[in-house]
C-alpha cells in the first residue's frame, strides 16, 4: 500500500507521512463482531499505577478476530478490508456458505470477492490456512499457531511473514522473521500469504499529540531523573548514566534476559540475529 508525504502547512503536517488506505473497502465495522474495550490507564485493580506512560487516548472498539480458523473446508468469501485500531495489520470481513460472518488477518494481495477456506487439504492459496504438514516447502506464511488448535499467535503484525524451511517428523522448521529459527509441530495451522499492510513502518506520525490519541503519555529518560527513582539517574551536570539497565536493574543493549531453562529453548535451532 501506498504512503503520502503531506505539505508542510502546520507545523504537526511538516514531517507527516501518512497510509493512503487504499486497500480499505469499508469504513464501518460488522456490528456482530465488535465489544466494547474498557482502559486501565496503566493501573491495576487497586488503582495504583503499575505501567507507566499509559493513558488517554481514542475510544476504540475490539474486533472479535478468528485465529483459530476452525471452521474446516467451509468457503468462505471476502465481503471487505477494513482498519483495525487494535492491530497494525488491516483485517477482512468473510462471509461462510452458511452466512456466519467472521473477521480474519488480512493477507497482502487478498481481494474482495476472493474465496477463502481453511482444512487439511485444501489448495494453499493466498488467504487459505492448513497444517504446516501439508504446506510445500519454501511457502511465505503467517499466523502460525504454536499449540494445535489454541489458534493464531505468531507472525500477526503487518507486513510480517515466516518461510518454512523443512520437515523432520512431527515437527516442522520456521524461519521467524527475526531471523530466528525453529520447530513447531506438524499439525499447527499456518496461513497462506504475508499479513497486509507492509508500508506500516514507514508512517511518521509527524507531532507528538499522534501519540496522546495513541493512548502513549510522555516518556521520561531515565538519565534525567534521581538515583532514587532508576539506576541511571543521578549524577553531578549532565552525567551519561553509566552502563544501560532497566528501571530494576536488568542491564540492556547485549544482555539476554530469556531464561536459560525455558522449556522450549529445546525448539529454538538458531537464535536471532543481534
Amino acid at each position: 500500500m501506498p504512503v503520502r508525504k503531506l505539505k508542510p502547512v502546520t507545523p504537526g503536517q511538516r514531517f507527516r507521512i501518512v497510509n493512503e488506505f487504499s486497500e480499505l473497502t469499508a469504513s464501518k465495522p460488522e456490528k456482530s463482531l465488535i465489544k466494547t474495550m474498557k482502559k486501565s490507564g496503566g493501573r491495576n485493580n487497586d488503582g495504583r499505577m503499575t505501567m507507566r506512560y499509559k493513558g488517554g487516548g481514542h475510544k476504540r472498539r475490539y474486533r472479535i478476530i478468528d485465529f483459530k480458523r476452525d471452521k474446516h473446508d467451509i468457503n468462505a468469501e471476502v465481503k471487505s478490508i477494513e482498519y483495525d485500531p487494535n492491530r497494525s495489520a488491516f483485517i477482512a470481513l468473510v462471509e461462510y456458505d452458511d452466512s456466519e460472518k467472521r473477521y480474519i488477518v488480512a493477507l497482502k494481495g487478498l481481494k474482495v470477492g476472493q474465496k477463502v477456506v481453511s482444512g487439511s487439504s485444501v489448495a494453499p492459496n493466498i488467504g487459505n490456512s492448513m497444517p504446516l504438514s501439508n504446506i510445500p516447502l519454501g511457502t511465505m506464511i503467517s499466523c502460525i499457531e504454536m499449540s494445535p488448535g489454541k489458534g493464531a499467535t505468531l507472525v500477526r503484525s503487518a507486513g510480517a511473514y515466516a518461510q518454512l524451511m523443512a520437515r523432520d517428523g512431527k515437527f516442522a522448521t520456521i524461519k521467524m522473521p527475526s531471523g530466528e529459527t525453529r520447530l513447531i509441530l506438524s499439525n499447527c495451522y499456518a496461513t497462506i500469504g504475508v499479513v497486509s499492510n507492509s508500508d506500516h513502518q514507514l508512517i511518521v506520525s509527524g507531532k507528538a499529540g499522534r501519540n496522546r490519541w495513541l493512548g502513549r503519555r510522555p516518556r521520561t529518560r531515565p538519565v534525567a531523573m534521581n538515583p532514587v527513582d532508576h539506576p541511571m539517574g543521578g549524577g553531578e551536570g549532565r552525567a551519561s548514566g553509566g552502563h544501560p539497565r532497566s528501571r530494576k536493574g536488568i542491564p540492556a543493549k547485549g544482555f539476554r534476559t530469556r531464561s536459560k531453562s525455558k522449556a522450549s529453548n529445546k525448539f529454538i535451532i538458531e537464535r536471532r540475529k543481534k
